[in-house]
Formats: C-alpha cells, sequence, structure tokens
C-alpha cells in the first residue's frame, strides 16, 4: 500500500483596517506547501499619482509621429517604447514598428509588408524582450520574426502557432481555416514567449483524423533560440464545461468542401465545424500575467481567484483570493448586452465605411459575468486586477497586490484603466483616442508604492 500524500494548505487572511486576524490552517505533507491567501473585500482606495514623462501622437507632422491604429506598445529595459502601428485594421500587413527613447525622442522605425522573411503578411502579436530583441507573430507565415534591438531581421522561427490545416487533395495538406493566434507575453528571462490556448476552429492530420480543443486550457511556453519553436505547456487551466450540441461551431448554408485523408474516408467540413465548440458570452477567459523570474499568475473561472505558478514548471505555490461573487447573468443583462453590441457593431461599420454583417441575435450566455475581467503584471513583481464593473460592459475597480499575496489597495473605477503596457522603474504607458479616431501614446510613472 502506498503511503497516502497530504498537501500543505496554509491559510491566513491579509488584514485591512477593521479586520480581525484569522488562524492559520496548517497540515503536515510530504509533498510542497500551496498557500491559499484571502484578502477581504473591503478595498483600500488609492489615487492614481502618475506623472507624465512624455506623450507622443500628432494629427499633422512627420510620419513617425502621426499613428492609425496602435495594436500593441511594450519597453525594453533602458525604458525605450516601441509602438506596433498599423493603417490597416484588416490583415495590418503594413504593420510597422515605431521605437522611442525614454525621453520621447524618436529613434527609428522598421517593419514592412511582404511574402519574405521579416516581412508581414497577417501580423497577430508582438513582443519585445528585455534587450530590445521584437517579436512579430504572424498567422499567414505561421512563424515569429525576430529582429534584433537595431531593427535588423535576424531569424524566422516557425511553429507555435496553431495554424488550423486540413487534408484539402488526397496526398497534399492545405489550410482551409485559420486559428486564432492568443496574444503573447516575453519571458523576462529572454529568448522565449507564453501564450495562451490557441483555439483550433478546423484541423486535420493526413491520417483523416480530425482533433477538438482539449478538455482544458493551456498556457504555452515557446522557446524561440533556433528556426523551429520548442513549445511545452506548463499550465491546464480550467476550460468550462459545453454543450456540445448547442455551442456547436455553426455556418449558414453549406460549405462545398470535403476533407480526404490518405486512408481515403472523406468528411465534410460542415460535418468538422459541428464538432467542435464556441465560448458563450461571458465565458471565463483564461487571462495571465508574467512575474519577473518567469513565473505566471493566472484566472481561469468566475471567481476573484489568481493562482500562482512556479518558473520553470514549479507547480501551483499560491491561490490569492477575495470574496466577490460574480453577478448572475439574467434576461434583462441579455437584452442589454446584446442591444449595446448591436450598437457597437454598427458604429464600427459607419467608421470603416463597410456595413456589418455580424448579428449578436443567436448569442448564448455563460451563467454568471466573471469578477475578473484584466490581469497586469508591473517589471516590479504587482499584480494589477481590473474587476467586472457596476455597468454592463464597463471595467471597475482596478487591485493592485504582490505576488506573495500583500494587498496593496484599488483604484476606484473609473479613476484609471489598466496600463496597455508596464516598463522599467515604474513606467506605464496608455494608448489613447481622440473624438476622431486618431491614436496617441502617453508615458507615465506610477508612484513608489503601486510599482
Amino acid at each position: 500500500m502506498t503511503k497516502p500524500q497530504l498537501r500543505l494548505i496554509v491559510r491566513r487572511t491579509v488584514l485591512v483596517a477593521g479586520f480581525l486576524p484569522l488562524s492559520l490552517l496548517l497540515a503536515i505533507s510530504t509533498g510542497h506547501a500551496q498557500e491559499v491567501i484571502e484578502i477581504p473585500d473591503r478595498d483600500r482606495p488609492i489615487e492614481p499619482g502618475f506623472e507624465e514623462v512624455f506623450r507622443v501622437g500628432v494629427i499633422d507632422g512627420e510620419d513617425w509621429e502621426m499613428f492609425s491604429r496602435i495594436h500593441k506598445v511594450a519597453f525594453d529595459a533602458g525604458g525605450n517604447l516601441y509602438v506596433f502601428d498599423s493603417a490597416d485594421q484588416g490583415t495590418g500587413s503594413n504593420l510597422r514598428i515605431v521605437v522611442f527613447d525614454r525621453t520621447g525622442a524618436f529613434l527609428r522605425t522598421f517593419g514592412s509588408a511582404g511574402e519574405g522573411p521579416g516581412e508581414f503578411r497577417l501580423p497577430r502579436t508582438y513582443g519585445v524582450m528585455r534587450d530590445g530583441t521584437t517579436i512579430v507573430g504572424d498567422m499567414a507565415h505561421r512563424a515569429y520574426h525576430v529582429f534584433d534591438p537595431s531593427g535588423r531581421f535576424v531569424r524566422m522561427v516557425r511553429g507555435g502557432m496553431g495554424a488550423s490545416q486540413g487534408s484539402g487533395i488526397e496526398g497534399m495538406t492545405t489550410t482551409v481555416g485559420a486559428a486564432v493566434l492568443h496574444e503573447i507575453q516575453v519571458d523576462p528571462r529572454g529568448g522565449a514567449v507564453y501564450s495562451t490556448e490557441v483555439p483550433q476552429i478546423i484541423v486535420s492530420s493526413l491520417s483523416g483524423t480530425w482533433e477538438v480543443p482539449s478538455d482544458y486550457r493551456p498556457i504555452y511556453h515557446h522557446t524561440l533560440g533556433g528556426t523551429e519553436a520548442q513549445t511545452e505547456t506548463v499550465v491546464r487551466a480550467w476550460r468550462p464545461r459545453r454543450d456540445p450540441q448547442e455551442d456547436a461551431f455553426k455556418l449558414p448554408g453549406k460549405l462545398p468542401v470535403t476533407i480526404i485523408g490518405p486512408d481515403r474516408t472523406s468528411k465534410p467540413l460542415q460535418d468538422i465545424l459541428g464538432e467542435i465548440t464556441r465560448p458563450r458570452t461571458f465565458e471565463p477567459r483564461t487571462l495571465m500575467g508574467i512575474l519577473p523570474d518567469g513565473g505566471i499568475v493566472y484566472s481561469d473561472s468566475s471567481l476573484y481567484e489568481l493562482k500562482v505558478v512556479a518558473s520553470d514548471g514549479g507547480g501551483l505555490v499560491r491561490t490569492i483570493t477575495r470574496p466577490f461573487r460574480p453577478e448572475p447573468v439574467t434576461s434583462r443583462i441579455e437584452e442589454e448586452y446584446k442591444r449595446q453590441r448591436e450598437k457597437m457593431i454598427d458604429q464600427a461599420g459607419e467608421t470603416d465605411g463597410r456595413s456589418a454583417s455580424f448579428s449578436v441575435g443567436t448569442a448564448r450566455f455563460y451563467p454568471e459575468i466573471p469578477v475578473i475581467q484584466e490581469i497586469g503584471t508591473t517589471w516590479e513583481g504587482r499584480i494589477w486586477v481590473t474587476r467586472q464593473g457596476d455597468e454592463l460592459l464597463e471595467d471597475g475597480p482596478i487591485d493592485v497586490l504582490t505576488a506573495d499575496g500583500e494587498y496593496v489597495g484599488t483604484y476606484s473605477a473609473g479613476v484609471t484603466k489598466m496600463p496597455d503596457a508596464f516598463g522599467p522603474d515604474g513606467l506605464a504607458v496608455f494608448i489613447e483616442y481622440d473624438e476622431f479616431d486618431l491614436a496617441s501614446v502617453v508615458v507615465r510613472r506610477l508612484p513608489v508604492e503601486v510599482r
């Protein structure tokens, strides 16, 4: 008989003014300790006090200071700011990277559309290493473009894209669908990036099998040292259950495409789509942030529950909770959501000069709205958590805490938004749009107590 393994759970409550301490719960364990930290629900307000360092982006000026649609901003260790800008809101193939120093002075710009290595076809995700190495994930190339700190193209790293494929003609493989590449976050130790799951819409191998997503949501670590990405699953996050019938991916009409495998078995594309489920509105996402040592903090449910994972596959070491309950989704919320989404889609169609053909009339809903809406991590290891607001589709308060579970305080709703990127020495950058939808970038320095 094997000896039963017990897990050590250390449960402690972080004190906020007006709360009394709770006792610690301890159990002897033969494995590593997992700490559960409970932060009370009473907020400790903190004021922004941000110091503006510089801002860039003008209506009329030099090419490098006029932005169209900013997809991403990031810092390197020197405090240089990288702006990923593209005038094309569709493919984004004309992506350019504009770099400014820590005072806002223009340094350089690089990037161009094209078919060759280092040229963009369908860029979708972006990152900057601490040393200034720039990474652009390109769905059409199914590879990462890697540029050195001067903006010179170095190499293309294939793999880790999750592009969906199918055997369209016997003996040949062709892409019949495109997966959605989730945003990457760089490994602070260099040479690698993290990403959450890549939802697979259609996958067909040469053996004629049809693959669908697994029963968990992975967080990947992609090492980019060579020409092929080395991908490792470092976290298996929770995946909400779906109804295979009600949540099946459906397209109107019949698609005249049949997938044929080498064993001469075939399957209509429409049938394959019927085996894939799609997320429901308000379904919890896997949200993550990367800590300075390469560890991960993530949320995967509708509760206020942050899980801290050690670097290098060290496993779950801490769970940080607050006793906020998710809001149930009522019929009133469903109707209000549909009304707001239709309004946003109509406005987007007017802005783009195109009619909006998407409808939310058939949307299916998760039974509750997750408490946590967004997670950010600073270079010093603080965790910023945006909670659901009182109004539908609006951000609420932002909590600031440490990876050890220390509660720093909370920004009230509307006081500040989550920074679009954090940088060294307390730098934070915000993307702003004026009434004409023209973009600018503002760099501010955070107060010491919230860095």
